[in-house]
């Protein structure tokens, strides 16, 4: 029965004694016997019936004693288990009696009676081990020659390597014949005491407790448990007892495993899964889990822990909607974790999109080829299903459903169903996927949205020559009201399209503050920001890795940008990561983002995409931006609020407005962000006001 983390507190142990144990190699059962006896030992295990006793029908082969000894199995050089030795000792019990007795001594393939000198004497022997919640039992065929069974004196013994026992238990072993003619031995033993380790909650971390005693020296290692392939080791560390240490609840997974053993030769390797069944640790198992395209056709699944999980195409339109599944006519398809998969497509598209369910729920969703193959296309895919006697269908992919080309509801696909048919017959549309069971095709849909805004070019063009004959009747007034409203038009449809997300490192509230009066000022321009201080709901629910690679994935989409704000702190989390090249412990806070961003804003700065899709920024009186390590100096780097305007002019994009309309943007955010820098950063020698946070900004994601 599984343990919950919390309360879990089991053994771990070290060698019995101070001598080394001897090393059994392999999972074989054997026996052997001392000279002058043979032996065999059953394959496979017996049922444990050790019947009634029965008088002896003469001189008989019988248990006497039995002795254990503690080794090990070894399955590798560093995985073995402890094993239980047994050693029975024999003797003849009854007396000779000649005439009685010669039918008893005859060779196994000898029909014809022998004098008792050249027979033997042969006898089943039960070994029974018992180990809760464990029962075995093994059968022994012992053959002695007549001229060793004196009765009543020992003729020898024989060895079975082993029975498996867990540290700590207590075993129970009987030994008898079949048929039995006394009573049976038994033997019980109390495996060596064992020190103790015990997880126990410490807020939302886990607290090891190895109690073990004072100088006792051992070592101790998380690893990750794989199902194929060995072990993969996170941290190992040789320890002096007693000791206690935190672990912090994001590291939880279900095949994280501890394993802990004395430093002594040939000491045994006590192994501990306890998170198996913890509900937080497989949330945290689908967090780390990502999808990544390896070629045009090929994908996989990286994870730190095998998990059940079916994957499915979808195709994911724009607009926001939802992704709609493919299946049928593609079917789902088993995922195996850290292991090359296979579309069944004949090229892939930016619009499809990878989704991955286990037990029936949605955990993962990916649109793989958007990086490579661009953004999300306006194409209407087409279903083609293939019936018996070749009855064949045809119908369009739309956020209702499958619409028939022939239909006449009122969709976009039924409007253009005939114009859509002609595409495909005329080979205007890209054939994605071809089996038995149908054909997909996605066919591009741009020329008809041309012809759609042909008639709004049309109108605004009329529009137009009504406003320069108002111009011409009222050339002053006119002249002046045109020239604003231009510039106001061409401000804000440059920036309805324009998204800025801004990531910072939460070093203290002061400059928490700083960064959210900056997003506030920002939106006034406007531009649409996102920042994880108006997120904070939804960065607890997903986490702040999902939440940043949505943020990005999103904000590059839609030709937007990433903003660095860069700040000490942020500095020393770059420095670790370029030096490490791993996560950070204890950097990623509940809702720092900054820190689970790393992971995916490194290799677009290393790979060369990060030019025109980021942009960094730091506070004069904070940072200088030559403190930015040099791989995050690829892109401009603006120091604020010095640099306000070209910083202004590299949001906007190719949309920015006019120089002395940006001076003024630029004056607007300078005026905004002041007294805040003021406050929480004064001058040096000049006692700043009490920093107080002012009112928060919506969610402007």
């Amino acid at each position: 029965m599984p343990v919950p983390w919390f309360l879990l507190s089991l053994a771990l142990g070290r060698s019995p004694g101070v001598l080394p144990l001897e090393r059994l190699v392999g999972p074989q059962n054997t026996a052997h016997c001392s000279p002058g006896l043979s032996c065999h030992l059953w394959d496979g295990d017996v049922l444990c019936l050790p019947g009634t006793i029965e008088p002896p029908p003469g001189p008989v082969l019988v248990p006497t004693s039995l002795q254990t000894e503690l080794v090990l199995r070894c399955y590798h050089e560093t995985d073995c288990d402890l094993c239980v030795r047994v050693d029975v000792h024999l003797a003849v019990h009854g007396h000779w009696e000649k005439p009685e007795d010669e039918e008893l001594f005859r060779g196994a393939s000898d029909p014809e009676p022998r004098e008792p000198g050249n027979a033997s004497l042969q006898s089943q022997v039960v070994l029974s081990f018992q180990a809760y919640p464990t029962a075995r039992c093994v059968l022994l065929e012992v053959q002695v020659p007549a001229s060793l069974v004196p009765s009543g004196q020992s003729v020898g013994s024989v060895v079975f390597d082993c029975f498996e026992a867990a540290l700590g238990g207590e075993v129970q072993i009987w030994s008898y014949t079949q048929p039995r003619y006394q009573k049976e031995l038994n033997l019980t033993q109390k495996l060596p005491a064992l020190p103790w380790l015990n997880l126990s909650a410490d807020g939302d971390n886990l607290r090891l407790v190895l109690d073990v005693s004072e100088g006792q020296r051992f070592g101790l290692s998380l690893y990750w448990d794989q199902v194929q392939g060995p072990p993969k080791p996170r941290w190992q560390r040789n320890m002096t007892g007693p000791q206690n240490f935190t672990l912090n609840h994001t590291e939880l997974v279900p095949c994280l495993c501890i394993q802990m053993w004395p430093l002594e030769p040939d000491s045994i390797r006590t192994n501990l899964c306890p998170f198996r069944e913890d509900p937080r640790a497989h949330r945290n198992l689908w967090r780390a889990t990502r999808l990544r395209l390896l070629s045009p056709l090929a994908w996989q699944m990286d994870a730190p822990c095998a998990l059940p999980a079916e994957a499915a195409l979808c195709w994911r339109a724009p607009g926001g909607g939802p992704c709609q599944p493919l299946v049928p006519p593609l079917p789902r398809e088993n995922v195996t974790v850290n292991k090359a998969l296979e579309f069944p497509l004949l090229k892939g598209h930016p619009n499809l999109c990878v989704q991955v369910s286990s037990w029936e729920k949605l955990q993962l969703e990916e649109c793989l080829w958007a990086d490579s193959l661009g953004p999300l296309r306006d194409d209407m895919l087409l279903v083609e299903t293939r019936g018996p006697q070749d009855n064949r269908s045809l119908c369009a992919l739309e956020p209702s459903g499958c619409t028939p080309l022939s239909s006449k509801a009122s969709t976009r696909a039924a409007r253009l169903g005939e114009q859509l048919l002609g595409d495909l017959q005329s080979g205007r549309c890209e054939q994605l996927w071809n089996d038995d069971l149908g054909v997909l095709w996605a066919c591009p849909m741009d020329k008809y949205i041309h012809k759609r805004w042909a008639l709004v070019w049309l109108a605004c063009l009329l529009f137009t020559a009504v406003l320069l004959l108002l111009f011409l009747l009222k050339k002053d007034h006119v002249k002046e009201w045109l020239r604003l409203l231009k510039e106001d038009v061409r401000w804000g449809a440059a920036a309805s399209v324009r998204r800025v997300l801004l990531l910072y490192s939460a070093d203290d509230a002061s400059f928490e503050r700083i960064a959210g009066v900056l997003a506030s000022a920002l939106c006034q321009l406007p531009l649409r920001v996102a920042v994880d201080l108006w997120s904070r709901r939804e960065l607890s629910a997903l986490g702040p890795l999902a939440w940043f690679h949505a943020q990005r994935r999103q904000t590059l989409q839609e030709g937007g940008v990433v903003v660095l704000l860069f700040s000490p702190g942020a500095v020393a989390l770059c420095h670790e990561w370029l030096q490490d090249g791993a996560s950070v412990p204890g950097a990623d806070a509940p809702h720092d983002a900054f820190a689970a961003s790393l992971s995916c804003v490194l290799p677009d700065f290393l790979q060369g995409r990060a030019p025109g899709r980021y942009v960094g920024a730091c506070f004069d009186r904070l940072l200088h931006p030559d403190a930015v390590p040099a791989l995050f100096r690829t892109v401009p780097v603006f120091s604020l609020p010095t640099q306000l305007p070209d910083f202004l002019e590299a949001l906007q994009g190719p949309g920015a407005p006019r120089p002395e309309r940006l001076r003024e943007r630029a004056e607007h955010v300078s005026r905004a962000l002041q007294p805040a820098l003021d406050c929480c950063f004064p001058p040096q020698g000049v006692p700043g006001p009490e920093c107080r946070t002012g009112p928060k900004a919506g969610d402007a994601t």
